[in-house]
């Protein structure tokens, strides 16, 4: 319940235009900022080995997981699941390139973290090769006993019909 309180405040001061985003945000240390760009190398790194545990276990037991296609999984175990689900099907021979990490931190515990890749290797149902896409995703941190912690992802394709 903890974790959805703060989960919920994070997302709320991220949408707020008013009250506490107006004043300085409350930086989390030079070091919180690389653990977490180095769990973001893991996760690609993970990803693109085609190993669901090893890319789900910096998830919170009660995290929520959002596919690029609205796919959603709630809880590590769940997550694990579909990834495997996924690395296993239409990911086989995917694999990630992350072009930019941006990470915000609205309070010392939370992070705000916006990465973009490109995904090569997918196919379709049909098994037909898709072509390369950019994905960004929206991971949300929370730092609990000195651990950071993903307690929600959410992907979306950049530009999935071309550009304006």
């Amino acid at each position: 319940m903890k974790r959805a309180t703060l989960l919920a405040g994070a997302i709320m001061m991220g949408f707020s235009g008013f009250g506490p985003v107006s004043q300085a945000q409350n930086p989390g240390s030079r070091g919180d900022e690389e653990t977490i760009r180095n769990i973001v190398v893991v996760m690609t790194e993970e990803f693109n080995r085609h190993d669901a545990k090893a890319a789900a276990r910096m998830y919170a037991p009660d995290a929520r997981f959002v596919t690029v296609r609205g796919e959603v999984m709630n809880g590590q175990p769940a997550i694990e699941k579909g990834l495997a689900a996924i690395l296993g099907t239409r990911a086989r021979n995917a694999s990630q390139r992350t072009l930019d990490v941006a990470v915000r931190f609205p309070r010392p515990d939370i992070a705000l973290v916006n990465v973009t890749n490109e995904l090569s290797g997918l196919v379709a149902p049909d098994g037909q090769a898709l072509p390369s896409q950019q994905e960004l995703s929206l991971r949300v941190f929370i730092k609990e006993s000195g651990v950071w912690q993903v307690v929600a992802f959410q992907n979306t394709l950049v530009r999935p019909f071309g550009a304006p």
